[in-house]
């Protein structure tokens, strides 16, 4: 529910949470700076190499963010044991973000918290991605593409690990229809949607209207 901590991965020591409904994915270099001003607190990181995460991750780190390096976009880096080795030991994220059961698995041998992408294009594919979940056991799924409530809600009903709605998300209203079919977070590569507070994003969902 809107308002509370949505618990994405469970782990001795304590618990990662997302502490906000929208979670900012930063898929170009652009944007990097819109997103350290901003208060949302969650970032999936689509950017970046072996040269460049380190920085990125520093300064991340430094504005409060709580990073999910998405690997399937990390350039220079194979989606293998090894290279998932150097992020959790050298980056340190609080987790990742990826298409890959391999590479999820290997995420969570590793101790970070992985969050599966799925795109839900049809019937077959939803099926194919439910059964994919119950074998990698990831700490949460992202489903593309996100304006799709009624496919969210039979994912919720359908699975314990919370749902993120991603993809295409362009509206306020669209925001609070993902919201209230279910999904714990929106993740939105959208500037101008970034800046809502936890309360504006209730109103979004309850009214749809653009907070002023």
């Amino acid at each position: 529910m809107l308002g509370e901590e949505a618990v994405i991965y469970d782990r001795p020591g304590g618990r990662l949470r997302f502490r906000d409904s929208i979670i900012l994915s930063i898929h170009e270099e652009s944007l990097f700076e819109t997103a350290l001003a901003t208060p949302v607190e969650d970032v999936f990181l689509l950017i970046g190499d072996v040269c460049t995460l380190p920085k990125y991750m520093e300064r991340l780190r430094r504005y409060g963010k709580r990073v999910f390096l998405h690997m399937d976009m990390m350039k220079g880096l194979s989606p293998d044991k090894a290279a998932l080795r150097y992020v959790a030991e050298t980056l340190r994220p609080a987790g990742i973000v990826s298409t890959k059961s391999q590479v999820v698995r290997a995420a969570k041998s590793l101790g970070l918290a992985a969050v599966q992408r799925l795109f839900l294009i049809d019937r077959p594919a939803l099926e194919l991605g439910l059964r994919t979940l119950a074998e990698n056991r990831p700490d949460a799924v992202e489903i593309m593409l996100g304006l799709m409530p009624r496919v969210i809600r039979e994912v919720v009903d359908r699975v314990s690990i919370p749902v993120i709605a991603g993809g295409l998300i362009q509206a306020p209203d669209e925001v609070g229809q993902a919201l209230a079919a279910g999904a714990r977070a929106v993740s939105l590569g959208r500037p101008e949607l970034w800046r809502w507070t936890e309360d504006q994003v209730r109103t979004i969902q309850q009214k749809g209207a653009d907070p002023e």
